[in-house]
C-alpha cells in the first residue's frame, strides 16, 4: 500500500510539472525593432532617424549613443532565461557602403560584464553569427561567404538555426550552404542580458545602414511564412508601425526625425538603372535637378533657361559652297553634320562633333548636292542626298552606315530630276521617302515621287507620284490621327506666284487637303521651304517666300513670308502672321528652355548676299517678334542642335566656302 501511495504521488508531481512547463517566450514573431522603439513614458530616442530610400523607409542610428536601440532580454523571455535552440532571425536592411570592417545588426550582451552572448554582424561580402557561453570565454563563429549586401539596395535576410545547424536565405532565394554551429548550447542563458539593435553597445562596430525590420521567430524557419510576396527584397514578417505609416503628420510633429536619403551626382548624365533608383543628378549646364526612376531621368526642378545672346563659335570651311546642312546622331558614335556641297570633287563632307567643334570625318561622292536627309529604319542609319547635276540619268543616292567600317556606303540609287530636297517619314510602321523634283530640262511642271521601303528587298520602291511645279521642299507633319505632306512649289515656268499644296493621308494615299493660293496678297511667292511646328497645342506652318517673278516687271526679293495656323473648325490653314523677309530660303523652329523661336535664312535683297538673318521670339498674342539679328553671307539653311556644351545654330552659305556655327548663350 505504501508503495502504491508513493507511485501515485510521483505521477501527480510529474503531471503538475508538465502542466506548469511553458516555452521561455511565445512561439510568435517577436518584433525586436519595435520593442526597442517602445519607451513607455519617454520620448522617442533622439539618435534615431527615419530615412526614406528607394521608396521604402528604415531607421538609422545617427547620434553618438550606441545604446539608443536596446532593451532588457527579460522583456521577451518572460517564462525562463534561455534563448530558443531553434529560431529564425529576419532582417531587412540597406547598406550603401560599409563604413567599418564589420558592423553589428543585433547583439545580446551580459549587462554586468559586457560579454557577448549572441551576435549577428556583417562585413565585406560576409555575414557572421557569433555564439558564446556566458562567462566561459568560448565563442563560436559561423560565417556565410559571398553575401553582397553593401550594394545600396534593400535586402531581406532569414537566418534559421535548428539545433547545431544554420542556414541563410537572402531575398527569398535558395538557402546558402548548411553551416554547423558546433558549440551552440541547447540552453543559452540570457539572464541579466540586454538586447541591442544595430550595435554591440559600443560605437566602433555600430551599424551604419538602414534597418527596416528585425524579428525573432522562435521554433521554426521563417522562410515559408515570409516569402509569399512579389517583392522579396522587402518581404515582411513584422515591420514597426512607425516605419510603415506616413512619418509626417499635418497636425503633429513626426515621431522621429525624418529625411529622404539621396545621393546627388554632378557632371555628365550618369547611368540610371534599378540600383540608382531614387538617386539625384544635378546638371550644371542646364541647371536642372533630375531623379532616377529606375530606367530614365525625370525632371524634379529645372531652371527656365532664357536666350541672352548669340556668339560666334566656329568657322566651318567646306570644300565648296554649301546648300544644306543636316545634323544628326548615330548611337554609340556621336553627333555628325552632313554638308551638301556644290562641287563634285571631292564631293560633300561629313563632319563629326569632337571637343566642341565639327571636324571632317568622311568625304562622300555627290553631284552638285543640294540637300541631305538622315533617317533610320529598324535600327539601320541612312543618309540620302539630292543630286541636282544635269546628266543622263540623273541619280540621287541613299547611303547606309556600316558599323564595322564606321563609314557611309552606297546602298541604292534613285532616278531624280534636279532634285532639291528629300523628306523621310513613317506611317503605320511603313517607311517612306519623297523627293522634290524641281525640273526636267526646262519643264518645271513634273512629277515628284513618293517611295516606300520594302522590308524584304531592303530597297525603296515607287509608291505614288504627285504633280508639282518647280518643287523645292517637302515637309511631313502629323496632327493626330492625321498625317500631312506640304510641298513648296517655286516656279511653273512663267511666274513664282503659284499655289503650294498640303496633302493628307487617306485610304493609303496622299490626297489634296488644301492649296495655299496666290490670291490678292500672293501668300506663296517662289516658296522654298515649309516649317511645321506646334506651340501649346496650336499647329503652325511657316512658308519661306523667295522672290516675286512675273512675265512682266522686275523681280522682287524683299517680300512677306507667311505663318499659317490650323483652324480646327474650318479644317484648313489660315493666315496668322506676315513677316518681311529677303529672298527667304529656310525657316528653322527651335526652343530654348520654354521659349519658342523661329530663325529665317535671308539670302538676297536684290543687290547683296550679305544680309542679317533674324531670330524671332514667340510672344503669344503678338506672334513672333524680332529678337536677334545675325550677319550672314549667302545664307541657305539653318539647323539647331544641342550637345553637352549647350545649344547651337549652324548655317550654310551658298556663295562662300565658309559656313558658321553660333552658340546660344542663356541665363
Amino acid at each position: 500500500m505504501l508503495a502504491l501511495r508513493c507511485l501515485l504521488l510521483s505521477l501527480m508531481l510529474l503531471i503538475n510539472s508538465v502542466q506548469s512547463w511553458r516555452a521561455c517566450t511565445d512561439l510568435l514573431p517577436l518584433d525586436l525593432l519595435d520593442r526597442a522603439l517602445i519607451r513607455p513614458g519617454q520620448a522617442p530616442p533622439p539618435q534615431v532617424q527615419m530615412v526614406q530610400s528607394k521608396g521604402s523607409r528604415g531607421l538609422r542610428l545617427a547620434g553618438a549613443a550606441a545604446t539608443a536601440l536596446s532593451f532588457p532580454a527579460s522583456q521577451i523571455f518572460t517564462n525562463c532565461d534561455f534563448f530558443p535552440a531553434e529560431f529564425s532571425l529576419v532582417a531587412t536592411i540597406k547598406i550603401q557602403r560599409l563604413k567599418k570592417r564589420s558592423e553589428y545588426l543585433f547583439s545580446v550582451l551580459e549587462e554586468a560584464s559586457d560579454s557577448l552572448v549572441l551576435g549577428l554582424k556583417v562585413s565585406e561580402r560576409r555575414l557572421h553569427l557569433l555564439v558564446s557561453g556566458p562567462g566561459s570565454g568560448a565563442r563560436s563563429r559561423v560565417s556565410f561567404k559571398d553575401v553582397a549586401l553593401d550594394d545600396n539596395r534593400w535586402h531581406t535576410l532569414v537566418l534559421a538555426v535548428s539545433g547545431h545547424y544554420a542556414t541563410l536565405t537572402v531575398d527569398c532565394g535558395l538557402p546558402l550552404e548548411l553551416k554547423q554551429v558546433q558549440s551552440f548550447p541547447s540552453a543559452l542563458s540570457t539572464r541579466g542580458s540586454r538586447i541591442f539593435i544595430g550595435s554591440r553597445r559600443r560605437l566602433r562596430e555600430r551599424f551604419s545602414g538602414l534597418i527596416r525590420q528585425l524579428v525573432l521567430l522562435p521554433g521554426s524557419d521563417a522562410t515559408s511564412r515570409l516569402c509569399l510576396t512579389s517583392d522579396p527584397h522587402l518581404a515582411e514578417l513584422s515591420v514597426p508601425r512607425v516605419i510603415k505609416e506616413t512619418p509626417i503628420q499635418t497636425d503633429q510633429d513626426p515621431e522621429f526625425p525624418y529625411e529622404a536619403e539621396a545621393r546627388v551626382t554632378l557632371g555628365t548624365r550618369p547611368l540610371c538603372s534599378e540600383p540608382e533608383l531614387g538617386q539625384l543628378w544635378f546638371n550644371a549646364q542646364s541647371r536642372g535637378l533630375f531623379i532616377c526612376d529606375g530606367g530614365s531621368w525625370r525632371t524634379l526642378l529645372h531652371h527656365r533657361e532664357r536666350l541672352d545672346y548669340v556668339e560666334d563659335h566656329q568657322d566651318l570651311y567646306t570644300s565648296s559652297e554649301t546648300f544644306d546642312v543636316e545634323v544628326f546622331s548615330i548611337p554609340s558614335e556621336g553627333l555628325f553634320l552632313a554638308a551638301a556641297n556644290r562641287d563634285s570633287r571631292p564631293g560633300s563632307g561629313l563632319y563629326k562633333w569632337s571637343n566642341g567643334s565639327f571636324v571632317l570625318y568622311q568625304n562622300i561622292s555627290t553631284q552638285e548636292a543640294r540637300a541631305w536627309k538622315h533617317f533610320t529604319i529598324d535600327g539601320k542609319v541612312f543618309l540620302v542626298v539630292a543630286n541636282s547635276r544635269e546628266a543622263e540619268p540623273e541619280l540621287s543616292v541613299i547611303f547606309r552606315w556600316d558599323q564595322r567600317r564606321r563609314r557611309f556606303l552606297r546602298h541604292q540609287t534613285l532616278e531624280t530630276h534636279s532634285a532639291l530636297d528629300w523628306e523621310s517619314f513613317s506611317i503605320h510602321n511603313s517607311s517612306f521617302l519623297v523627293v522634290a523634283n524641281h525640273r526636267r530640262d526646262s519643264n518645271h511642271n513634273i512629277q515628284s515621287v513618293i517611295y516606300r521601303w520594302n522590308p524584304h528587298s531592303q530597297l525603296f520602291e515607287v509608291n505614288q507620284t504627285l504633280s508639282t511645279s518647280g518643287a523645292y521642299d517637302w515637309e511631313f507633319f502629323s496632327v493626330e490621327p492625321y498625317h500631312f505632306l506640304a510641298v513648296a512649289n517655286t516656279f511653273d515656268g512663267k511666274t513664282t506666284a503659284i499655289s503650294s499644296t498640303v496633302y493628307i493621308w487617306l485610304s493609303g494615299r496622299f490626297q489634296i487637303f488644301q492649296s495655299i493660293p496666290c490670291g490678292a496678297s500672293c501668300q506663296t511667292l517662289g516658296a522654298t521651304d515649309w516649317e511645321a511646328f506646334q506651340i501649346h497645342g496650336r499647329f503652325f506652318l511657316a512658308v519661306a517666300n523667295s522672290q516675286k517673278v512675273c512675265e512682266r516687271g522686275p523681280s522682287l526679293y524683299s517680300i512677306n513670308s507667311t505663318l499659317y495656323e490650323l483652324n480646327t473648325l474650318t479644317h484648313s490653314f489660315i493666315r496668322f502672321q506676315d513677316i518681311l523677309t529677303h529672298s527667304a530660303v529656310d525657316w528653322e523652329f527651335f526652343t530654348v528652355g520654354e521659349e519658342k523661336f523661329l530663325i529665317v535664312a535671308n539670302s538676297h535683297d536684290g543687290s547683296s548676299y550679305s544680309l542679317n538673318s533674324v531670330i524671332y521670339r514667340w510672344q503669344g498674342y503678338e506672334g513672333f517678334v524680332p529678337a536677334h539679328s545675325l550677319p550672314t553671307v549667302g545664307c541657305r539653311d539653318w539647323e539647331h542642335f544641342s550637345t553637352e556644351e549647350g545649344s547651337f545654330l549652324v548655317y550654310s552659305s551658298a556663295t562662300s566656302r565658309l559656313s558658321k556655327v553660333f552658340k546660344l548663350r542663356t541665363f
